[in-house]
């Protein structure tokens, strides 16, 4: 099981990390997820039917599974970075961050030092009240992880200021929405592997690992090639939806 502390040491360090998304609005399938040995799961507030409760609910299993807990907040704002965070998330995928200026709005979001982070140790994140003023500031700054998406065709003229932001731990690369955003014709489409370097070596000018989706094996190792260390894959309604579809086949065969 992931040490959840030590997440954002793992990230910044480079190591090969692995999650997938979390779309039904439960607990259940994030702890299931923990045993199987995923290093994190992220909670899709922005496009499944998450709300603050479930949301609550589903970190807590996260804790009880001991996997790291991100969400995906729905919107880039800072009310929905604190309701998270103070529910006990690992970090947040942010969406959207298209410049310089989002990022280092949504950096300041996440940190209280240096940040504008909202202070509350009264809640899961600061054990209720069992962390002191000071030791809940310590603790949140060096263990919360901000993770930009990168995921619109103006972002790729500010890599480099986005990259730079401090407080920004990783980029995520929406191969989907650019994909869709710049009317190529599939997510392997030369633009699209183009703009996916061009972020990647952003990153690396800026010591920034670098998150992507990945479809397998092959997908991986050419991501992790070129310098992806987070890869997600699938989500609990696409594990379902396989295991189910073969399942059902299997039984039609032998029913027949």
């Amino acid at each position: 099981m992931t040490d959840t502390p030590a997440f954002r040491s793992r990230l910044l360090a480079g190591e090969p990390l692995i999650g997938t998304f979390c779309k039904f609005p439960i607990p259940h399938a994030v702890e299931l997820l923990g045993g199987l040995g995923f290093d994190f799961v992220v909670l899709d507030e922005e496009h499944a039917p998450w709300d603050r409760v479930t949301i609550d609910t589903a970190l807590l299993g996260a804790r009880a599974a001991g996997i790291a807990g991100l969400v995906r907040v729905s919107d880039p704002v800072a009310s929905r970075i604190l309701s998270v965070l103070d529910d006990g998330a690992a970090g947040v995928l942010v969406p959207h961050v298209s410049s310089a200026e989002k990022a280092r709005e949504m950096a300041a979001a996440c940190r209280y030092r240096g940040g504008k982070r909202g202070f509350s140790n009264t809640t899961r994140a600061g054990a209720f009240g069992g962390l002191g003023l000071w030791d809940h500031v310590e603790k949140h700054d060096a263990e919360t992880v901000f993770i930009a998406m990168i995921e619109d065709p103006g972002a790729l003229d500010d890599l480099d200021g986005i990259l730079s932001t401090p407080g920004l731990d990783a980029a995520f690369i929406g191969r989907g929405d650019l994909t869709v955003a710049m009317g190529a014709s599939g997510m392997e489409a030369p633009e699209i592997i183009e703009a996916c370097t061009r972020i990647m070596e952003a990153a690396k000018r800026h010591g920034k690992p670098v998150a992507i989706m990945s479809g397998g094996t092959e997908d991986t190792g050419r991501y992790r090639e070129m310098g992806a260390s987070v890869f997600i894959t699938s989500s609990d309604q696409g594990f379902l939806r396989v295991g189910a579809a073969k399942a059902l086949a299997d039984v039609r065969k032998g029913a027949n």
